[in-house]
């Protein structure tokens, strides 16, 4: 029998009437989810691809720097999604010759709040007497996600107050349309009891459930599709199956925005949990096997390039100091290097020159004075997905 995932509730918002859906608890019941052979192979196989990123992820010398730019490139990603317009090297180069802040509602400072979310999230999960995984901890999140954004109605870590939709010009002829303020509550504590609950589903798929949980509950006014993601990454660290963030989903997501928002619109119409759990392991799976050969590509280069450093018969100690700084500042400035070396700039000038006359900076403004350099060939690498399509 077709299974029913949730009631729907007329009301009236912007002076039309719209039928809200309010979904029923996790787990799905009536019938209850089928993790048939396929779905548990499909689980199996996302986990077994999870394990070999683990293990790309201990063969590099530092994990840390691995975590930066995977934790950039999904900022990056994410508010890609939502319409931002900045690339990686946007924010690349202005971690690298900024001194202040973002300017305030641009689209760097989106894909900075974003990072600033992040690691709030986690460094709350982290900490002995940080918050725990709760609507709390997420809306402490969101707050930090849309800090400095224009307009009073984006009321940032406040659930909302107001009907939102999804899609559409007006609330008339919306694709989708969340439940109502006086049903947040709830819904909420139910999402929440799901998130610690005690039950055999394995953890892979319960974080495909609770991320289009959250997708139809919707409770922001703004940024719900950004704290949705992020929130499978604090589920897959909190949950054991990686122990440091290297996997995110949004790559995958962007790839196949179609077939992404259809699946979640397919749950509420036609009750297919199925579909999208399928849909989603597939991408876990898919992500973490090209996150490894990524990890793996990465790995090779910075060993080629420090071999080559190495041999150069121009470079000097601080030359090689500061290579092994580039995965983790792939954009510099002599200011930069400067500051988070602790060496004086005529050192620093040779330090990059050198690093220029081994061929692994490429110097990217052509201006005389305030030059920027880049790690063109580690970049090359890294920002497969976050380009724009100007064609």
């Amino acid at each position: 029998m077709k299974r029913v995932t949730g009631t729907y509730e007329k009301t009236t918002t912007a002076g039309e009437e719209v039928r809200a859906f309010i979904p029923y608890p996790l787990p799905p019941k009536r019938p209850a989810l089928q993790m048939d052979s396929s779905m548990l192979e499909a689980q199996r196989a996302a986990e077994a691809s999870l394990a070999h990123l683990a293990m790309a992820g201990e063969m590099v010398p530092s994990v840390d720097w691995l975590v930066y730019a995977f934790v950039r490139k999904e900022a990056v990603l994410s508010s890609q999604i939502e319409g931002t317009q900045a690339t990686l090297e946007d924010l690349l180069t202005y971690e690298a010759t900024s001194r202040g802040e973002a300017p305030s509602g641009s689209d760097v400072d989106e894909v900075c709040n974003y990072l600033s979310a992040l690691s709030y999230a986690q460094s709350q999960l982290r900490r002995p007497k940080g918050l725990p995984l709760s609507i709390r901890l997420l809306n402490q999140t969101h707050r930090r996600l849309m800090a400095g954004r224009p307009g009073k109605d984006v009321r940032p870590g406040e659930v909302r107050r107001s009907q939102n939709w999804v899609g559409g010009t007006r609330p008339g002829n919306a694709i989708f349309v969340p439940p109502p303020p006086h049903a947040l509550g709830d819904a909420l504590a139910a999402f929440e009891r799901a998130m610690h609950a005690k039950d055999r589903v394995p953890p892979l798929i319960r974080c495909a459930l609770l991320h289009a949980q959250f997708e139809t509950i919707h409770p922001y006014l703004d940024g719900n599709g950004r704290v949705g993601r992020l929130l499978i990454t604090l589920l897959l660290e909190r949950w054991g199956l990686l122990a440091d963030p290297l996997l995110y989903l949004s790559l995958f997501f962007k790839r196949h925005r179609e077939e992404y928002y259809r699946l979640l619109s397919a749950i509420r119409t036609d009750g297919d949990w199925e579909g999208w759990v399928a849909f989603f392991l597939e991408g876990v799976r898919v992500t973490a096997d090209e996150t490894t050969a990524t990890v793996r590509d990465l790995f090779a280069l910075v060993s080629s390039d420090r071999a080559a450093t190495l041999a150069h018969p121009a470079t000097t100690v601080t030359a090689a100091r500061l290579f092994e700084e580039l995965p983790q500042h792939p954009i510099v400035t002599v200011a930069g290097v400067t500051e988070f070396l602790g060496a004086t700039k005529p050192t620093v000038g040779k330090a990059i020159g050198a690093l220029v006359d081994a061929g692994i900076l490429v110097e990217t403004t052509g201006r005389r004075r305030d030059r920027v350099f880049s790690y063109a060939a580690y970049l090359d690498l890294l920002r497969e997905g976050t380009e724009f399509d100007t064609t």
